[in-house]
């Protein structure tokens, strides 16, 4: 049985808050090149207190390298925590991947790249957080 964990559900409830503040008709957020809302995959890493520097940026490289591999990637963005109301718990890393679609999302997960990369990652891996959405912008 799964035990409940503080700071993914204070992470939960600052999103579902933040998702809260957005009016019901609030567009959704598209893709420059075609107007289609782009469809999100958020991802937080932490890594296990004896996973190098070297690990993680090897990590981090593979992660973008996917970009390049994966063709339903639109965009990928990432960076490191700099939260300036410390609300990120263990998170260090953060990874933004961007499909056209859900479909493109759907592709990626069982896609042979993307699985050799989390077979990468589980050794040094801690704690993951995913949340997927459809972006949306105030109108």
């Amino acid at each position: 049985m799964k035990t409940f964990h503080p700071i993914i559900a204070s992470l939960t409830y600052i999103f579902f808050v933040t998702l809260m503040a957005i009016p019901a008709n609030a567009e959704p957020q598209e893709d420059a090149q075609n107007g289609t809302p782009l469809f999100r995959h958020m991802v937080c890493f932490s890594f296990k207190e004896e996973a190098s520097d070297e690990q993680i940026a090897e990590i981090t490289a593979a992660f973008l390298d996917l970009k390049n591999k994966i063709p339903t990637i639109v965009d990928l963005e990432w960076g490191l925590a700099e939260n300036i109301e410390p609300l990120n718990g263990v998170f260090t890393h953060g990874f933004l991947v961007s499909f056209e679609d859900k479909e493109g999302l759907e592709v990626y997960l069982p896609h042979p790249d993307h699985k050799a990369f989390v077979a990468k990652l589980k050794p040094i891996l801690d704690q993951v957080f995913v949340f997927d959405f459809t972006g949306k912008r105030n109108p």
